[in-house]
């Protein structure tokens, strides 16, 4: 049948190899259509040539007899061939059209890499997963140096520059950032507030001491949960909606196109949405530390019958300026670890779906970690300090 009828027809003669070995070695010739429907008899068909190739120096592939050749076939050939060749044959290929040999070749530029069986060492397979981590962080603090070099040269430029700094951008992300994140904050705070204090409440009449748990609230409110949970709750609201944005913007190439208007993306993307954090955190700080304040004098005035007027009193006796303080320097670096994560991971996606999720996902991971280590080098120092 001809071969382009049996095309149309969809029937096709199976494939068929003729082995004929003589002095220069094994001579195989193919026939017949070789494509995925015969995959069975193709595998049976190499590994037969396999065997028969195992004593010869050389091996000729005579393809001048393939009526239809697709692209599983090719790989199939090409992984045989490969195999011949790494235990020491020659082989050739000659004959076949010049599709033929030109989708042979194409298929040669791909190295599949063969699935690794599972290790059975649990130990092996530990450290394998630990250093795999080690390695990868070290490429994030590279990259974070890198981009924290970029950003910082950016705004000495935009200090000898003033009007390049883009202040309707700046105030857009302000907006998004610090007013539309003051509800949430303010709840969440505000709750988180009331719990401390109830459990304190609880626990300190034991001791006959529940009036202590004003001296709970604010200290701890103050120098740590409130601007805590605040950043944690921006890396998860802001620094995810960058990382975002900055991935499906690389996606559809809109990064490129800016740099091709003679833009820099430094200037027009990122130093508004970091300038943005830096602002908004250390303000929504101040509003999470009302908040929750508030809700815990809800709760010892509803739990402990203490009057408001002597929960600020006690309150102006337990914390000063430097416990306040202490909250509100941690804010701007915070804010900056932030939106340098998101950034880094926005600026990573590749031109998948799946790698936008996977960068959102490590971006919010990666802020809220390195967030509460920095949380904790920070109540290190202060304490070194005796501040």
């Amino acid at each position: 049948m001809n071969p382009d009828l049996a095309s149309i027809t969809g029937t096709s003669a199976p494939p068929t190899c003729g082995f004929d070995q003589g002095s220069q070695g094994l001579t195989v010739r193919l026939a017949g259509s070789w494509v995925a429907e015969h995959a069975a008899t193709m595998e049976t068909l190499m590994a037969d040539l396999a065997e028969r190739a195992r004593s010869l120096p050389q091996i000729t592939i005579d393809l001048s007899g393939i009526a239809r050749l697709d692209t599983a076939a090719a790989w199939l050939l090409d992984r045989t061939r490969h195999a011949l060749l790494a235990e020491g044959r020659t082989v050739l290929l000659s004959g076949g059209t010049e599709e033929h040999r030109i989708l042979i070749d194409e298929v040669d530029q791909y190295e599949v890499v063969p699935s690794r069986e599972a290790d059975e060492n649990e130990v092996t397979e530990a450290l394998e997963t630990v250093g795999r981590n080690v390695v990868g962080i070290e490429r994030d603090v590279v990259s974070g140096l890198s981009f924290l070099g970029e950003f910082v040269t950016a705004v000495g430029g935009l200090f000898l520059h003033p009007r390049r700094l883009r202040g309707t951008a700046l105030v857009a992300q302000l907006d998004r950032v610090a007013l539309h994140g003051v509800p949430i904050i303010a709840l969440i705070s505000f709750l988180v507030g009331g719990i401390i204090a109830q459990q304190g409440i609880f626990q300190l009449r034991k001791f006959g001491a529940a009036t202590f748990v004003v001296d709970l609230v604010g200290i701890l409110t103050l120098r740590e949960l409130g601007v805590l949970l605040t950043a944690i709750m921006l890396a998860g609201r802001s620094g995810s909606s960058f990382t975002a944005e900055l991935g499906s913007m690389k996606m559809r190439e809109e990064i490129d196109a800016i740099r091709v208007m003679g833009l820099d993306p430094m200037e027009v993307l990122i130093i508004p949405r970091l300038l943005a954090l830096v602002i908004a955190l250390p303000m929504l700080t101040f509003i999470s530390d009302i908040s929750a304040l508030f809700g815990g004098g809800l709760i010892a005035w509803l739990y402990d019958d203490m009057s408001p007027r002597v929960f600020m009193s006690r309150l102006q006796d337990a914390v000063e300026l430097n416990t306040f303080m202490v909250g509100i320097l941690k804010a701007p670096f915070m804010a900056l670890i932030i939106g340098m994560i998101a950034t880094v991971e926005g600026f990573a996606v590749a031109g998948s779906a799946e790698s936008l999720g996977r960068h959102v996902t490590a971006s919010v991971v990666k802020s809220i970690f390195m967030v509460i280590v920095a949380d904790g080098l920070f109540a290190i120092f202060f304490a070194a300090i005796e501040y």
